[in-house]
């Protein structure tokens, strides 16, 4: 066996030994739905770098659940014991951010009655998660960076640094590296925050966490509900822009308006829209259809739906029944009923 190929299997061995299977995954972190190999890949990182100190860069899209990544690596590592402290430096205005990061002393300023500590120092012995770290402005920035390779802060009108023992997780949804390039963030900050990076993806790229996600929010509510099986393929099949938090609101929205099953109609008119695509017959589920009965409909649906999961999974019907929340055989029974060509529609999306 050649150097390339024992390398090659080494990497391969390496990638597989990093992902949690379900069972670790659901016991190590009940908090975090991760059925599919990227969010379990994830987990993988959290377990690997939580019990160390390195600092850990989180990013992702708006949604996709960076808080409680950084929560997790909190609650697994040995500062579990001491704080958490959250601060959100897109939501406070920069003229206060210093105040609120580093502290200050009595008399610093017009109103600084007395002396206040600031999150860092609140956190001594802890973590702090700076959130959204992609809106601070330059000037605070430098500060950070003293923090991280000092290991001190100074409250706004003190004399003499004070110490403190944190670790610091920081996460943004915006692409750090092209601000960097654009001179909009400092790249000795990003080079100190990115020690341990770690990617979320977002949720059209893992459909097959959707279903175990529908059923956290419902265990989560007052009302004893279920989804049924039209409703479901029509979250599945949505690209969810807003992540993980749009399909919660969406769950939670459509509770209200159920009693006890969440059907298509309980959902909001523009997912219904997402699955508003042509069948293979050309037919739309439209108000032009008057005369077209409710059992066409939503059996030409539910065709339309079980060919646009074939797409999206390449043909692969044990990806498109994960994707669908059903079993690989009832998959295979509709695909047959249906007369689906699946080897059609793998030739179509290869080409």
């Amino acid at each position: 066996m050649g150097k390339d190929e024992m390398a090659r299997y080494t990497t391969v061995f390496r990638q597989v030994s990093e992902v949690l299977n379900r069972v670790e995954a659901r016991k190590l972190f009940p908090e975090i739905v991760a059925q599919s190999k990227a969010m379990r890949q994830v987990l993988s990182q959290i377990k690997r770098v939580a019990p160390t100190d390195s600092t850990v860069l989180i990013t992702g899209e708006s949604g996709t659940g960076k808080e409680l990544v950084a929560d997790s690596i909190h609650r697994h590592s040995q500062r579990n014991g001491r704080r958490f402290v959250k601060i959100n430096c897109a939501a406070i205005p920069e003229t206060l951010l210093e105040s609120e990061l580093f502290g200050y002393e009595k008399g610093a300023f017009t109103g600084a009655e007395a002396r206040k500590p600031g999150k860092f120092e609140q956190a001594n012995g802890g973590t702090v998660f700076l959130d959204e770290i992609g809106d601070m402005p330059l000037e605070t920035q430098a500060k950070i960076l003293r923090v991280l390779e000092e290991k001190e802060v100074d409250r706004l009108g003190g004399m003499r640094p004070v110490p403190v023992d944190v670790r610091v997780v920081a996460a943004t949804n915006r692409n750090i590296q092209e601000m960097v390039d654009n001179n909009e963030f400092r790249e000795d900050l990003f080079f100190r925050l990115n020690v341990f990076p770690i990617q979320l993806p977002p949720l059209r790229e893992r459909p097959e966490d959707i279903p175990f996600l529908v059923e956290a929010f419902l265990s989560h509510s007052d009302k004893e509900a279920s989804v049924s099986p039209q409703a479901m393929h029509i979250l599945c099949a949505h690209p969810w822009h807003g992540n993980v938090r749009e399909l919660r609101n969406v769950v939670e929205s459509a509770l209200l308006y159920s009693q006890k099953i969440v059907e298509p109609e309980h959902l909001p008119p523009a997912l219904s829209g997402s699955m508003a695509i042509p069948t293979p017959v050309g037919v739309f589920i439209s108000g032009e259809e008057e005369s077209l009965d409710l059992d066409y409909r939503l059996q030409e649906l539910e065709k339309g739906i079980l060919v646009e999961a074939l797409k999206r999974s390449d043909g692969v019907q044990a990806q498109a029944a994960r994707l669908l929340g059903i079993k690989e055989r009832s998959l295979w029974h509709r695909v047959k009923k249906y007369g689906i060509d699946v080897s059609q529609i793998r030739r179509h999306t290869r080409q």
